[in-house]
């Protein structure tokens, strides 16, 4: 009985209607921020490539911003490009490289920890089902929670910097009940590096600077971060074989030494 009423400490109810004042408060901005633009919203509809350099910053981050917060995984929506688009230098969301990495980081880092946890409390609900509860008994989630449990902050944001199109590890952290704040802040400070590393070279490289970034990303996870990973999650040291083999030596000697 009380594992059941575990899951009843996140209030899924109150986060989504947190969620849409929010929403609902940054829509009104947005518009009223655009009102003050010297065009009319037909001009906006007819040429927005134009009018979109010259139209203010602040109104530029906050689209930005409610966009990537639907990002999740039940509106899949594509966020590494809309990223890298409002990015670009002829967009002028800032004056520089790393001002723009700094702004576009910070804020598609905190819009999509936000849209990271309505995936969060939407799972929260579906486990709340008995049908859908049973996947805690099965081996496979087991070993997954194992493997989890050793790191699971590093996991995160791990998983987050990389550009996974399923992120399974969202659904193994709920699952899990990992708690919410620190899932928010491995969320953000995965997701702050990888949009603030796309902004840069997309800032630096013009519109080809996606194309970089995909191959950096590559690079890192075949160079670095997959084998820091794997070490720092399995406990191991690179030469945990050694003893081992040490170890087979002196058995193998010993046997020897015991033949008549």
């Amino acid at each position: 009985m009380q594992a059941r009423q575990r899951p009843d400490k996140v209030s899924v109810g109150r986060w989504f209607a947190f969620y849409g004042l929010g929403l609902l408060a940054a829509g009104g901005m947005l518009v009223l921020l655009l009102s003050r633009e010297p065009w009319s919203w037909a001009d906006w509809l007819d040429r927005p490539r134009q009018l979109l350099p010259t139209t203010a910053p602040a109104a530029k981050l906050l689209a930005f911003g409610i966009y990537i917060s639907l990002c999740c995984t039940f509106i899949p929506l594509p966020a590494n490009w809309v990223v890298a688009a409002v990015a670009l230098r002829q967009v002028a969301v800032a004056p520089s490289a790393w001002a723009t990495a700094l702004l576009v980081g910070a804020v598609g880092g905190l819009a999509s920890t936000v849209a990271n946890l309505n995936d969060y409390h939407l799972f929260t609900w579906m486990l709340r089902h008995r049908r859908i509860r049973r996947v805690r008994q099965t081996r496979l989630y087991g070993a997954s929670a194992r493997w989890f449990a050793r790191s699971p902050f590093f996991i995160l944001v791990v998983f987050n910097i990389l550009p996974i199109p399923v992120d399974v590890i969202r659904m193994l952290a709920t699952t899990a009940r990992y708690d919410r704040l620190p899932f928010a802040a491995a969320n953000f400070v995965g997701r702050f590096v990888r949009y603030a590393v796309i902004a840069h070279v997309t800032y630096s490289l013009g519109s080809g600077g996606k194309w970089a970034v995909l191959a950096l990303l590559a690079l890192a996870v075949l160079g670095k971060v997959l084998p820091a990973a794997v070490r720092r999650i399995r406990g191991k040291a690179p030469n945990d074989e050694a003893p081992e083999l040490s170890t087979v030596e002196q058995e193998g000697r010993s046997n020897r030494e015991q033949r008549p």
